[in-house]
């Protein structure tokens, strides 16, 4: 598996220190706040789970499975629920927890919709950021770091459900994808 990787992007330490700031600027933002985490599943799970671990305040969480992706290395542009949330969302403030911002269709589709269900407010953590490729209009309120334009794996993220196990976020050698 590692001799599928280029390069480690964000390494272990750095992830913990991402995990660190952003759960104690959350816990400033959120104090007093009746605050949901909800996760665009599957690949946030690594990055929400130490997230969690890093905000000091009662917190409820909650999944979405919504997918862009298929099997391939690019958005298809056609987002789908494949599972929705169990909590209903009013009286919550809502900290949508994403693994990558890439072309941002997938998270303008989520917010838009949960912006219909009633949240207090919506807020938007990701763990890494690709504001060149972005397409849709959305800024997320939290990130932990920008990636360049390459296909990043591990802690999480995936290529066709491989390389979530990587206790890193590395890039993605071209020649895995590029059959």
């Amino acid at each position: 598996m590692l001799k599928d990787i280029e390069k480690v992007l964000v390494s272990e330490d750095e992830l913990k220190e991402i995990n660190a700031r952003l759960g104690k600027r959350i816990t400033e933002d959120f104090k007093g706040k009746n605050l949901l985490v909800l996760g665009i599943l599957k690949g946030c799970v690594f990055f929400m789970t130490d997230l969690v671990r890093n905000i000091e305040l009662p917190l409820s969480i909650d999944f979405m499975s919504v997918s862009s992706y298929g099997s391939g290395t690019e958005s298809t542009g056609r987002v789908k629920i494949t599972k929705d949330i169990d909590i209903d969302l009013n009286g919550y403030d809502v900290l949508l927890v994403e693994d990558i911002l890439d072309s941002g269709r997938t998270l303008n589709y989520v917010s838009d919709i949960l912006k219909t269900r009633g949240a207090n407010s919506i807020k938007i953590v990701t763990l890494l950021d690709k504001p060149e490729r972005r397409v849709a209009p959305i800024t997320p309120d939290y990130v932990g770091c920008d990636v360049p334009d390459e296909f990043v794996v591990g802690y999480g993220l995936d290529y066709d459900q491989k390389y979530r196990n990587l206790p890193y976020i590395g890039q993605l050698s071209r020649k895995v994808y590029e059959k």
